[in-house]
């Protein structure tokens, strides 16, 4: 979906007329949230959000996979595998799979942690535990009830914050602010910016920790767009924050197209990008979760020679904090389940 513009407006008369219908939904969210979860067996780490559209959730979970390998441990993902229309469970295969089966998110991130997809995520729990999994990373699923949880990190971006602070509908709240922060282990801002303020002042008021990270660009795709003049596009939750990378790290973007998250390219939306850059010799850039749809469009790889993805990844500012965090939660919830067998 495409976020619409008054979700970022506080006194958008769209945003007040919707409002009688976001507290509604907000109130049944926030019913929901309270439910108790199936118990996984394993310790559950679930990245979330507060609000729909992108944060940043995906780098997160694969940082927190590669953190999570550091100390021993197996991390499985398990994922709705939102956009794919495989309901799972399954164990999604890079070389077998295309976005269209298990969502982009899923197959961006199953080249480097295994992931498993279902729709019932109960059913995702059982076939996580048989590949093996000694922690299961959640991602998104905050305020699904369905998996109990040993820690919720929640992430939220730095410069974007949280809209107009109303609910579905109305804005862009997936339920009641206070009901989410009261389920918030910790709180994870990425990158710069004074948007987050106001939430990690209410969490630091309750004693939740907060941490902070930024999103590192690769290198040497970096180097080789370096010089040369950029069409930038995305279909992600905040495109804007991916059009703002390139150009703080030196890239000349003279075109940027925004589309809806998760958007599913056509062969018009191709071609007409492509006739464009060749008009005006620009390079095509974009995601990796765009480059992930990108496999099964049509003719995709011959619209342009010159198109590539910009690989990110999200870096912790203060590592060990977080690992003290996750080590001890993951002992507490192992002591848990000895003392309930």
């Amino acid at each position: 979906m495409r976020e619409p513009a008054f979700w970022s407006r506080p006194a958008s008369w769209m945003s007040l007329a919707l409002t009688p219908l976001g507290a509604l939904y907000g109130w049944v969210a926030a019913q929901r949230m309270q439910t108790r979860g199936f118990d996984a067996g394993v310790p559950v780490i679930c990245v979330g959000n507060y609000h729909v559209g992108g944060a940043g959730k995906t780098p997160t979970v694969l940082a927190l996979a590669a953190l999570l390998r550091g100390f021993g441990e197996t991390p499985v993902v398990l994922s709705r595998g939102y956009g794919g229309k495989l309901q799972g469970p399954i164990r999604v295969d890079p070389a077998h799979h295309v976005a269209g089966d298990v969502g982009d998110e899923p197959l961006m991130m199953a080249s480097q942690v295994p992931v498993v997809v279902a729709r019932d995520r109960v059913d995702g729990v059982a076939r996580a535990r048989s590949l093996g999994a000694s922690v299961i990373l959640m991602d998104d699923g905050f305020q699904n009830p369905a998996i109990a949880k040993d820690l919720s990190l929640i992430v939220i971006d730095g410069q974007r914050g949280l809209g107009n602070g109303r609910v579905l509908p109305a804005g862009p709240l997936r339920a009641p602010l206070s009901p989410q922060l009261d389920r918030t282990d910790a709180l994870l801002v990425v990158g710069q910016g004074h948007a987050a303020e106001p939430i990690v002042a209410r969490l630091t008021a309750i004693g939740r920790p907060v941490f902070s990270a930024h999103l590192r660009p690769d290198e040497l795709s970096l180097q080789v767009l370096r010089g040369k003049r950029v069409f930038a596009f995305a279909g992600i939750g905040n495109p804007l924050k991916f059009f703002r990378t390139l150009r703080e790290n030196g890239i000349e973007v003279v075109r940027e197209k925004s589309f809806a998250d998760h958007h599913m390219f056509s062969v018009a939306d191709l071609n007409e990008m492509a006739a464009e850059s060749e008009r005006e010799a620009l390079t095509l850039v974009t995601t990796e979760k765009d480059w992930a749809r990108l496999r099964q469009a049509p003719a995709a790889e011959k619209s342009s020679p010159e198109m590539m993805p910009l690989p990110v990844t999200l870096v912790f500012d203060e590592p060990e904090r977080l690992r003290d965090l996750i080590s001890r939660r993951l002992f507490e919830a192992r002591s848990r389940n000895l003392r309930t067998r």
